[in-house]
C-alpha cells in the first residue's frame, strides 16, 4: 500500500478544511510500529474535530480521529511483533498525532496497548476512549470511597457514549443508578442499561442561588459541566464525589466553596488523553470484567468512514445515542 485514505485537516488563513484523501505511505509520521488501522469511533471530540470547531486540533495538517483498533504490520520494537491487535486511545491523537481516521496509522511502541482479552476489535472501539473514560470515572469514585451503599450515583449525558457505558457498568457493579438525559423518549433505552431512575436534564440545571442543596447523590460521573455540575456539587451527600470529564454544556463553573468546607465533598478531575500506562492496563483489565459486551453490542451502531462528518455534526447537536463505531475501509 503505497498510498493510504485518511480523514485529513488542514487550515490555511484562518479557513479549516477536512476531506478523506489519499495520502502518500512516506507521510506518515515517524515511529516504531505500523498499524493497519481496522475500526475507529466517534467521540464527542472527534465530532468537535470533523466540524472544525476550536479547542481539539492544536497542529496541522491533522489526520483526525483519537481512537483505533488494528493489527501490526512492521515493527521495529521488540514489544510488537506483526500480526499482534492492538488498540490506540489518547496520547495527543487527533491534536498534536495524526489519529485513527486512517488505513494506516503510526506511532512509538509505548503508544499502544494489547487486544484486551475477551474483546474484538470491534468492541474494543465500541468502547473507545467514552467506554475507557467512564471506567476512570468510576475508578475516580471508588478510589474516594463511593460504594454502592453509599447512596444513588447520577450520570449525567446518559445517553451519550461515556454516559451509556457508566450507566452500564455501575448498574452491574450493584449501584442505584440516576440517569440525567434531555431525551425522554430515550428512558426505556437507559432502563435497558441498568438505570433505576430518569432525570430530566433541565430540572437538575435549573439556576439556584442556594449554595447548596438537599443531600441526594453519592457519586455522579458528569459530562456536562457548566450548570450541571455546579448542581451536582450543591447536592452532594456528606464525602461524596463527581467525577468531572466533560463540558457538552459549558466550561464556566459557578460553585461556591460551602459544600466542600460544609460536606466535604470532592470534585474529580479525569482526563483520558495523559493517562499511564499502568492505569490504562487497569482500566481496560476492569472494562472486560464489568462491562456486559451484550449490552455493549446492544448500545452500538457502526458506519462507514464518509458518514464521519454527517455524524460529527449530530453528536454534537446531542443526536447521538450510545456508541458508534466507524469502519476504515480494507
Amino acid at each position: 500500500m503505497s498510498t493510504f485514505k485518511a480523514v485529513y485537516a488542514t487550515q490555511q488563513d484562518g479557513e479549516f478544511d477536512a476531506s478523506i484523501q489519499d495520502l502518500d505511505r512516506a507521510s506518515l509520521p515517524p515511529g516504531e510500529v505500523l498499524i493497519r488501522v481496522h475500526y475507529s469511533d466517534l467521540n464527542y471530540k472527534d465530532g468537535l474535530a470533523v466540524t472544525g470547531r476550536p479547542g481539539v486540533i492544536r497542529k496541522f495538517p491533522m489526520v483526525l480521529g483519537i481512537d483505533l483498533a488494528g493489527v501490526v504490520e512492521e515493527s521495529s520494537s521488540p514489544a510488537w511483533k506483526p500480526g499482534d491487535q492492538v488498540v490506540v486511545t489518547g496520547h495527543g491523537l487527533s491534536e498534536t498525532v495524526w489519529g485513527g481516521y486512517s488505513q494506516l496509522a503510526r506511532f512509538d511502541a509505548g503508544y499502544l496497548v494489547r487486544l484486551p482479552q475477551g474483546l474484538t476489535l470491534k468492541q474494543s472501539m465500541a468502547i473507545g476512549t467514552a467506554g475507557f473514560t467512564a471506567m476512570q470515572c468510576i475508578l475516580a469514585l471508588e478510589r474516594h470511597g463511593v460504594t454502592p451503599a453509599s447512596g444513588d450515583v447520577l450520570v449525567t449525558g446518559a445517553a451519550g457514549g461515556v454516559g451509556s457505558i457508566a450507566v452500564a457498568v455501575l448498574a452491574k457493579l450493584g449501584y442505584r443508578v440516576a440517569a440525567s438525559t434531555g431525551r425522554p423518549e430515550l428512558g426505556d433505552y437507559l432502563r435497558s442499561l441498568g438505570a433505576t431512575t430518569i432525570v430530566d436534564r433541565a430540572t437538575l440545571a435549573a439556576p439556584s442561588k442556594r449554595p447548596m442543596e438537599s443531600e441526594r447523590w453519592a457519586g455522579a460521573v458528569d459530562t456536562v459541566g457548566g450548570d450541571t455540575l455546579a448542581a451536582i456539587i450543591r447536592a452532594l451527600v456528606p464525602t461524596g464525589s463527581v467525577a468531572a470529564c466533560g463540558l457538552a454544556g459549558g466550561s464556566a463553573l459557578n460553585t461556591t466553596v460551602f459544600p466542600f468546607i460544609l460536606r466535604g465533598v470532592s470534585l474529580l478531575g479525569v482526563n483520558s488523553v495523559y493517562c499511564s500506562q499502568a492505569d490504562r492496563l487497569l482500566i481496560w483489565e476492569r472494562l472486560t470484567q464489568d462491562l456486559s459486551l451484550s449490552l455493549l453490542d446492544s448500545m452500538t451502531q457502526e458506519f462507514p468512514l464518509a458518514d464521519v462528518f454527517d455524524l460529527g455534526e449530530k453528536i454534537i447537536a446531542g443526536a447521538i445515542r450510545g456508541r458508534t463505531i466507524i469502519r476504515i475501509p480494507e
